[in-house]
């Protein structure tokens, strides 16, 4: 593959709801530059852009892919993106390298969930957008419906550029109506027919609508439209051009992906409409890694966009994000699986750097002399979490590695090891995405786990105060061990721990208080109900006795560690959970769902708020419900809503539910005897 010019470069994110036909459309520009001579289909595993395994297994897209198109003297670099919204990071990723986003909407289903999603995404990186409505050879296709839907669902001006000849079963190809010529498809190829007579006013009442949106980002072309004049073809094409570069015009084109109708004008469409990449001349080498992967056989690809200045095979980089250097050694033009070495990439292309040591995605790698470290890419959190275990104990080891890497390609996975709990904790996107982590992790790595449900981090504490006595006195012949203590416990309300004395006389000297304390700190890692850590106590040492020979720092701890247990019994204990602060963003429709579930959550509703298009509600929900709220929420608002949570402190368990809690966990700990 060449080097082309800035000038000459299209980077287009190819972006959708799942079952749009991304990676079939792609397939289909393919095959028209002649880089594949048969359409491959993402029912049989056979497209260039979804080639992993889990793909071609599931038919959906995972991962984004990078295929570059060579058409009419320009390099369209295609990110064919996932469609589902447990692998939102890979698009999030894409459209933060890209010039434009390019919605691939079906005509029978119209505009989408995650489509609605993206559209936001791309409208605050001030993307260009363009909507090709696929499928119009399915049974139900309806352009005219999708316009409709379209211009209800997104305030944005939509201009639509062709017309369908036809519809469904009857579609046959489109109408230009910029040129007002209708062409016809075979094998991807167009043929010019004559315009039905009867599509007269369709086409009349869009192009009108077409030549409205053009005038929009050019002042002189509004001041002639205004005045009544005519415009002429190439007046809308500037226009349409330059509204299509600032964001003010969303032109619409249509057709069949799988059909191969009308893609070839999409691509003309796009070379000529989409914006090449900003160059800045003279500027030195700068570029943001976008995604990383681990290739079995290539080892760690970074797919790495230059912002500025040109990248250079063997050149030493600086990795600025991590303030490391970085020697470039092979770099790639990568399609899909493939890839053939380059010895540079130019201004706005998009390569694949292989080996390198320290770097990851959302890493800015620059001219070691001119440091620069590029906006990040804004991931979304995960909120999905599972107990994971190896399911054979050799395999523990072999898990951690296993686990970092797939930590390295994916930056919307948290892994957590709670030595509380003694669970590895794996954070997700939903449940999808943790059943492929896992499937990775066996076919990649070898390595099988089970998953489960998380514990929750409960505590214990007490609502009393108490006066209570230690005493650990032994003798078995020779030196004999004494320590004796007394103890007040105090419930705290602020404050997780507090140890003081009130000695007077010297009745524990002053060499055991330490070890005094060490035994209370030993006895608070286990309560006296279920086991869990105790918090919120104050300890005070006011009194007790020694023996001059006998006693020792051992025998005190014991005894403090004594009283303590038996204080805790004593002081009416209780059992804490987490609480968590809940801000949860969805459509004002879905307010009063989110609210009646968080009721049946024993959250409490603190306030809710507009929050741009949507609004926000903000609650204190207990952990133990929100585990698998990522799930429900996705349930209850389809996919449109969005939450973020943390832990803010512990409150009392209801007395019903205490009790359960603390049933299973002695059944649990009997279990492990």
């Amino acid at each position: 593959m060449k080097n082309y010019p800035s000038s000459h470069l299209r980077n287009i994110g190819v972006v959708a709801h799942g079952g749009a036909g991304k990676t079939s459309l792609v397939e289909a520009m393919l095959y028209n530059t002649g880089v594949i001579n048969r359409l491959g289909r993402v029912e049989d595993g056979t497209t260039t852009a979804d080639y992993h395994p889990e793909e071609i297994n599931r038919q959906v897209t995972i991962h984004t892919s990078l295929v570059p198109c060579e058409w009419q003297d320009c390099k369209l670099n295609v990110l064919d993106t996932p469609g589902y919204s447990d692998f939102i990071g890979e698009v999030y990723g894409a459209l933060r390298v890209v010039e434009t986003a390019l919605f691939v909407v079906s005509a029978v289903d119209g505009v989408e969930v995650q489509t609605e999603i993206i559209w936001d995404r791309a409208e605050q990186a001030n993307l260009s957008r363009i909507v090709f409505i696929n499928k119009m050879d399915r049974e139900n296709a309806n352009f005219y419906k999708v316009m409709d839907d379209l211009k209800e669902k997104f305030d944005a001006n939509f201009a639509p550029v062709q017309l369908p000849l036809g519809q469904a079963n009857d579609f046959t190809g489109i109408v230009d109506l910029i040129e007002k010529k209708a062409y016809t498809f075979e094998n991807g190829k167009a043929r010019e027919v004559p315009v039905p007579e009867n599509m007269a006013p369709d086409i009349s009442s869009f192009r009108e609508k077409l030549i409205e949106a053009s005038v929009e980002a050019d002042d002189e072309l509004m001041m002639k439209y205004l005045e009544g004049e005519e415009l002429n073809t190439e007046e809308i094409k500037s226009g349409l051009h330059k509204g299509v570069l600032s964001g003010k015009v969303v032109p619409v084109l249509c057709g069949s992906a799988t059909r191969n109708m009308a893609v070839t004008s999409l691509m003309d469409f796009l070379v000529k409409n989409s914006p090449a990449p900003p160059v800045e001349e003279g500027a030195p080498f700068s570029g943001l890694v976008f995604k990383t992967l681990a290739d079995p056989y290539v080892g760690k690809m970074n797919f790495i966009r230059v912002f500025t200045g040109t990248l250079k095979s063997d050149a030493v980089v600086l990795n600025s994000t991590k303030e490391k250097q970085e020697k470039v050694g092979q770099i790639l033009y990568v399609r899909g699986k493939t890839s053939t070495p380059t010895t540079e990439v130019p201004t706005g292309d998009i390569a694949v750097l292989v080996k390198l040591q320290d770097t990851g995605t959302g890493d800015t790698l620059c001219d070691k002399d001119h440091p620069v470290k590029l906006p990040p890419i804004d991931f979304p959190v995960p909120t999905l979490t599972v107990a994971i275990q190896p399911r054979s104990k050799g395999d523990e080891d072999k898990m951690g590695d296993a686990i970092s890497k797939l930590l390295e390609e994916d930056p919307t996975v948290r892994v957590e090891k709670n030595t509380e709990t003694k669970q590895t904790l794996l954070t997700g996107m939903g449940e999808l995405h943790l059943d492929i982590l896992l499937e990775r992790l066996k076919r990649k790595y070898g390595v099988e786990v089970t998953m489960d449900s998380p514990k929750v981090p409960y505590r214990e504490t007490i609502r009393a105060e108490v006066k209570v006595e230690g005493k650990h006195k032994k003798q078995t012949g020779g030196r004999g061990q004494y320590g004796h203590v007394w103890l007040r416990l105090e419930p705290l309300h602020d404050t997780p721990y507090e140890f003081t004395e009130e000695i007077f006389g010297g009745s524990v000297p002053k060499q055991y208080i330490p070890a005094v304390e060490k035994g209370v700190k030993e006895a608070m890692q286990e309560g006296v109900l279920a086991g869990y850590p105790v918090t919120g106590v104050k300890t005070v040492l006011y009194d007790g006795s020694f023996h001059p020979v006998d006693s020792s720092e051992l025998a005190f701890k014991i005894a403090a560690s004594m009283a303590f247990k038996k204080g805790q019994q004593q002081a009416k204990p209780v059992l804490l959970e987490p609480i968590m602060d809940v801000e949860v963003t969805v459509p004002e429709s879905y307010m009063g769902d989110i609210i009646s579930d968080f009721n049946t959550k024993r959250g409490r509703i603190l306030g809710m708020e507009a929050a741009g298009k949507n609004s926000r509600v903000k609650a204190q929900v207990p952990l133990a419900e929100m585990y698998r709220y990522a799930i429900d929420l996705k349930s209850m608002t389809q996919g449109r809503g969005s939450f973020r949570m943390e832990f803010i402190g512990y409150e009392e368990v209801p007395a019903r539910l205490a009790e359960e809690i603390i049933k299973k966990a002695k059944a649990e700990a009997e279990a492990e005897k």
